[in-house]
């Protein structure tokens, strides 16, 4: 296929009605940017350093970290510098980089969202068999199973996004390039690119959603038949955390991919809360109901204070 794009770089017009707020949104923004470096570098640190927490549940923990410090990094250091400089061009590469990885990332975390949801339906259903189900061959080729995934899915996208023709005009009605904001740019018609994307994304969020709704079910189910109110306490607070995580990723994704016709308003605020706030968000979810990682990021608090 030939490839007729003429336009060499785009203008992203940033986050909408905040002219005049450049200087507090920067601080803002880096402020967020940095607690999600922080929070998740020390998730990591702590679970490779601390052998107690070489399990799959943290194992997948550490993928999930990866992944935000991934989504963090797409756009937030060119809107920094955008808000800082008021340089608002973004090369060609860039925006194909920015359009690839938000679609590697974002698919990425749903996988590995539901990969630890059968994790946990694994260990509260069938606990004396958990080991031998979930062993390391296991563990890691799912986690490979998602990041290889995902890789095809964002490379399918963003192939047949950049083969459309951009002749111009090169404004990109966003603050990041993202499929929807680049595809209305293009000098032909949308119609293929904009039903892949629906129906890949769609198909992809709907499965993972289904297979972590069936494994909740089973789970509450086998909470509800224990014995023990220690055990049910124990069993439903390992996965409040992973519950309220899925949520805050699901919600934005489910809003902006669903009904991409919204208000832009509406988009920029919903994407900037799953890409900006939810990798801030995760670790701290997982460390303030987790004894387990709170007493790591203790030993690794006890064992600088000694080097030093």
């Amino acid at each position: 296929m030939t490839n007729h794009t003429v336009v060499s770089e785009f203008i992203l017009l940033g986050i909408p009605n905040t002219k005049g707020q450049e200087t507090i949104l920067f601080f803002g923004f880096l402020a967020f940017y940095l607690c999600t470096l922080l929070g998740n570098l020390l998730i990591l640190s702590a679970i490779l350093g601390d052998s107690l927490l070489h399990t799959p549940m943290y194992f997948f923990l550490c993928n999930l970290s990866m992944v935000d410090l991934g989504l963090a990094s797409i756009s937030t250091p060119k809107l920094l510098v955008d808000l800082w400089a008021k340089s608002r061009t973004i090369s060609l590469g860039g925006c194909m980089s920015q359009v690839f990885f938000y679609q590697f990332l974002g698919c990425t975390e749903e996988l590995l969202c539901t990969v630890m949801a059968f994790d946990r339906y694994v260990a509260i259903c069938h606990p004396l068999r958990y080991l031998i189900i979930m062993n390391w061959r296991v563990c890691a080729i799912l986690a490979a199973g998602t990041w290889i995934s995902s890789s095809f899915h964002a490379t399918i996208l963003t192939s047949l996004t950049f083969t459309l023709p951009y002749c111009g005009p090169n404004v990109i009605d966003f603050y990041f390039c993202d499929i929807f904001p680049v595809v209305k740019l293009a000098c032909t018609g949308t119609y293929i690119i904009e039903t892949v994307t629906f129906t890949n994304t769609g198909v992809v969020a709907m499965t993972c959603f289904f297979l972590i709704l069936v494994s909740y079910v089973c789970i509450v189910y086998s909470i509800l038949k224990m014995n023990s109110a220690e055990g049910r306490r124990k069993a439903a607070s390992t996965c409040t955390s992973h519950l309220t995580v899925v949520t805050l990723f699901f919600g934005p994704c489910a809003l902006v991919y669903m009904q991409p016709r919204q208000s832009k308003v509406l988009v920029t605020a919903v994407q900037l809360f799953g890409y900006v706030a939810t990798p801030v968000l995760n670790p701290v979810i997982y460390t303030l109901r987790n004894k387990e990682v709170k007493g790591a990021l203790r030993k690794l608090r006890g064992s600088q204070t000694t080097a030093h």
